[in-house]
């Protein structure tokens, strides 16, 4: 495996069904998170990227946009004219492992329902989740759990809410600020979790698979 920069990913919904809807995409690397929220046409703060910076030790980059079509366009475009270009992997826990997983999945129905092209193309992913399972002795597997068990680090408070179910109420309420401060908490996690995890296992020890689809349209 090729030592690339890890970037975080991981997205908030309104459920788990096929007609449910992305609110936020995030991704986290070294220099900070860059972050798409899906408003639904709900009023925003204008000053809310402000708002979630004063909580950060790493600002994010946050754009908003009314629709999920426009958010997923937002995304793809983000990732051709940023990740496509530098020596970087994606990174999720859980997110697409060889029995299932939630955020790509997810995020394969919703380009399908809007018709919209896959935006990782040519870049490689590996799941964390994995390897916390198979290399590490933990009482728990799930993201929160393996961070607070392993790194015991200030994330846990910066994530208002204790159960990610509580996304959804706050999207429904437009508490935008929670629901992005929550997955800031998340793809930072996962990064950390993901570092922590190169420290300490070999390169073999980590499935590196391509995003490449089959065909292209």
């Amino acid at each position: 495996m090729t030592i690339l920069e890890t970037v975080a990913f991981d997205i908030e919904t309104t459920g788990f069904t096929v007609e449910d809807h992305l609110t936020v995409v995030g991704f986290d690397s070294e220099i900070g998170s860059r972050i798409f929220l899906n408003t639904g046409n709900q009023p925003h703060p204008e000053n809310l990227d402000g708002r979630i910076n004063e909580h950060l030790d790493r600002p994010i980059s946050l754009t908003t946009r009314k629709t999920e079509k426009d958010l997923l366009c937002e995304v793809t475009d983000f990732v051709r004219s940023t990740l496509a270009h530098r020596e970087v992997k994606l990174v999720a826990y859980n997110g697409e492992r060889w029995n299932g997983g939630f955020d790509l999945p997810f995020l394969r129905t919703r380009l399908c329902h809007h018709d919209c092209d896959w935006p990782f193309t040519e870049l490689p992913y590996i799941d964390a989740m994995d390897i916390f399972e198979k290399r590490f002795n933990t009482t728990e597997n799930t993201l929160t759990g393996v961070y607070e068990e392993l790194i015991e680090g200030d994330l846990t408070d910066l994530d208002p809410f204790t159960d990610s179910k509580e996304a959804v109420g706050a999207w429904e309420k437009g508490d935008f600020e929670g629901l992005i401060l929550h997955n800031i908490a998340d793809i930072r996690r996962t990064r950390a979790v993901m570092l922590l995890a190169e420290r300490y296992c070999s390169k073999s020890h980590f499935q590196m698979r391509s995003l490449d689809p089959v065909a292209r349209k």
